[in-house]
């Protein structure tokens, strides 16, 4: 899309903004279809996941730079200059299917790519609606019309047909340990994240009870 790669700045950080707390306002909603669609975790801990995807991303992420030139080096006269990849084929997982939507519409959104989701079987119709919600959201704030795209049926047929198109630059993978292996067999560019819940090690260097507090936190976002 190169009227998509061509906005400036601040027109790609005042959609960034919009998705952001339009998906932050529907975060119990959105948590609410999530938790009947799955039946998984809490839907109290969903909400909280919501909000906090949409917060500390657009808190982490609101001023950085990610159009044109974003560094200069006057002494050996490089410049460095931000691109979009192009399409990012996003797999989103049954465990946090709505939190981990909007994170990555917010990712690509600031970073002027557009995006695929292949949701998890058992979470299509809660992932679609989020990817809606940041879609028309994004629209209306001066994104392309049809940036992100969901499909609302998928198969293992479908998501290694998409994986593998050509059109497809780069995938970034949330879910189980096979459709993760499968994202880094396309000979494409991929980022993935397998199974939460990972075991934790504490030495000491940590800040005891601030990491004791992070880790009974995390506890409920990814716990069916």
């Amino acid at each position: 899309m190169w009227w998509w790669s061509g906005n400036d700045q601040d027109t790609v950080d005042h959609i960034f903004t919009k998705i952001a707390h339009s998906a932050n306002k529907a975060r119990v909603p959105l948590a609410l279809m999530a938790h009947e669609e799955t039946g998984m975790g809490l839907m109290e801990d969903k909400v909280i996941k919501n909000g906090v995807a949409c917060e500390l991303i657009l808190d982490r992420y609101r001023n950085a730079k990610t159009c044109g030139i974003i560094h200069r080096d006057e002494v050996r006269g490089l410049e460095k200059i931000a691109n979009p990849v192009g399409v990012v084929c996003c797999i989103t997982p049954t465990t946090n299917p709505t939190s981990t939507a909007i994170a990555k519409s917010l990712f690509c959104a600031k970073t002027r790519n557009s995006a695929i989701f292949l949701p998890h079987p058992r979470a299509a119709k809660s992932t679609v609606a989020a990817v809606r919600l940041c879609h028309d959201a994004g629209v209306e704030a001066g994104a392309p019309e049809g940036f992100l795209e969901c499909i609302e049926h998928p198969s293992m047929e479908v998501s290694d047909h998409v994986m593998k198109h050509e059109d497809v630059n780069i995938i970034l993978a949330t879910g189980g340990p096979g459709m993760v292996k499968a994202s880094y067999s396309t000979g494409k560019p991929a980022l993935g994240v397998g199974s939460g819940n990972a075991p934790i090690l504490v030495d000491e260097t940590a800040n005891l009870s601030e990491a004791v507090g992070s880790i009974v936190l995390e506890r409920p976002s990814t716990m069916a």
